[in-house]
């Protein structure tokens, strides 16, 4: 028997999901070994119950559950396979507040971001429900007695393995274009944050056909099996970079189709005549200091600011951070939670001594919150280091935390150089008022993602991924639907 929540009120326990096994073939189904794993709020170190800890056997249950659910998915007509998902996304925002309250308890980001997190879902998957009709063929001109064409059809089973930072969202939005392209998904959530997963499976178990939609907790022996099975034939992973290598040695030997959104260590560049205040809110926003305390992909952890411009600056990212309202992440006041777990905690603050015995600066920050009622949690200051070479690790690996590193800079051919000199090759951001200058920039900085007087945002349509070691994978918009799908040409002699 699983555990549920001991600590906390009935209230709160009331919003958490009364499912905690897996959820295979359309049933709750304890793991095969009997294993469980505790789950603990980050924010308040309260006892949110228990979950099932699946692994190999596990994994190849709810494969096989899969397969044998795609046989019939796939021929479902495309546009009832689009409707279902949009009630799916309005079961979501049904259950919007209740969803955004687990992620905050269980993943330390703030409730109103979470909420946000929902909104997004939803908005995305009636976008890819709307783009269902677009996984079109083509016809090929070869002869006049030769009828040449190509049809896009599903791959099978697709294996979606989350990251903590965004747990709901990587379930919910990350299963829309499989679902509605005509496979079927197994769904690995992080083992640091299941419970927002555990959630959209209560809330879908009707809506869709059992086997279609299955959520497999576990940890790295659970990614292991499934990025290794041979009934998967896709395997996407968002995560690190080594992560992401980890998942192609295991995907390599079934030579399954990959989509990698891994790490980043991303650039912002301040030009001299950037508008500063602008900037200095960017830097803050492109940090994910309010979205996910820092713990982002595609946050801008390396900030460039020209020599003439950063005395000035400074000051002002200084102020811009003061101004953030760190708290519990169930109040809707909170800007800023924790970290996600003490792991994550102890990896953050060990990435701050390193820079400082580095040489780094701290320049603000850096330090545990023990007031309360924070004093239980992982929460850190917002950290500012100055005079950080390029040779330090702060500079040159992903913290995954609430860490930016600001240098300055003169020479713009050293400027880039030191932005692409990295593995990463995620995003970037571009602070200027002349477009000429930001358009000659955007094409000397290998990344995936840009924008130019803005930080952050994602934007419906536009493909998200990186370059480099960043990913191998175009999301967001209709090239993920397309590599859902694989290509089929039938010629025909008339």
């Amino acid at each position: 028997m699983h555990k549920r929540a001991t600590d906390v009120n009935a209230d709160t326990a009331d919003r958490l999901p009364r499912h905690r096994d897996l959820f295979i073939g359309g049933r709750w189904q304890p793991p095969a070994t009997g294993e469980r794993r505790q789950v603990t709020s980050p924010s308040t170190s309260e006892d949110l119950g228990d979950v099932a800890e699946g692994a190999e056997d596990d994994i190849d249950a709810a494969v096989n559950a899969a397969r044998a659910a795609f046989k019939l998915w796939k021929k479902v007509p495309v546009l009832e396979r689009a409707n279902t998902l949009r009630t799916a996304a309005l079961r979501l925002r049904e259950h919007a507040h209740e969803l955004a309250y687990i992620d905050a308890l269980d993943g330390g980001n703030p409730i109103t971001a979470m909420l946000s997190d929902v909104e997004m879902a939803a908005t995305n998957i009636e976008y890819f429900a709307s783009l269902a009709t677009e996984m079109k063929g083509d016809t090929i001109p070869v002869s006049d007695d030769v009828f040449a064409f190509t049809v896009r059809e599903p791959l099978g089973v697709i294996a979606r393995i989350g990251a903590f930072n965004h747990p709901f969202l990587f379930t919910a939005l990350k299963a829309a274009c499989p679902l509605i392209a005509g496979n079927t998904v197994v769904v690995k959530p992080p083992e640091q944050t299941p419970l927002s997963s555990l959630r959209v499976a209560e809330l879908w178990s009707d809506l869709l056909p059992p086997g279609t939609f299955n959520v497999v907790t576990g940890g790295r022996a659970a990614g292991a099996a499934l990025a290794s099975h041979p009934g998967v034939a896709k395997v996407a992973v968002i995560g690190s970079i080594a992560a992401g290598r980890a998942v192609m040695r295991a995907a390599s030997d079934t030579v399954k189709h990959l989509s990698l959104e891994l790490g980043g260590k991303n650039a912002l560049i301040v030009f001299p005549d950037a508008e500063l205040e602008r900037a200095a809110a960017g830097v803050v926003k492109g940090m994910n200091f309010r979205w996910t305390t820092g713990q982002s992909c595609n946050s801008t952890s390396r900030v460039f600011v020209h020599e003439d411009v950063y005395e000035k600056l400074l000051p002002m990212i200084v102020d811009e951070v003061k101004t953030l309202r760190i708290g519990l992440p169930t109040d809707p006041a909170t800007e800023m939670g924790c970290l996600s777990s003490a792991a994550q905690f102890e990896r953050v603050q060990g990435y701050i001594e390193t820079g400082l015995k580095e040489g780094a600066t701290l320049h603000h920050g850096g330090k545990r919150i023990t007031s309360k009622p924070l004093d239980k949690g992982f929460f850190l200051e917002p950290t500012i280091f100055t005079d950080v070479g390029m040779s330090m690790r702060i500079m040159r690996e992903e913290i995954f935390g609430p860490v930016v590193s600001i240098v300055r800079w003169k020479d713009e051919d050293a400027l880039f150089d030191d932005v692409n000199a990295l593995e990463y090759g995620l995003t970037a951001s571009i602070w200027t008022t002349n477009l000429s200058l930001a358009l000659r920039a955007t094409r000397r900085i290998d990344a995936g993602y840009m924008w130019v007087n803005d930080a952050s945002v994602h934007h419906l349509g536009i493909p998200f991924g990186g370059f480099k070691q960043s990913g191998t994978s175009r999301e967001e918009s209709i090239e993920e639907m397309f590599a859902c799908t694989q290509l089929k040409s039938v010629t025909v002699m008339l």
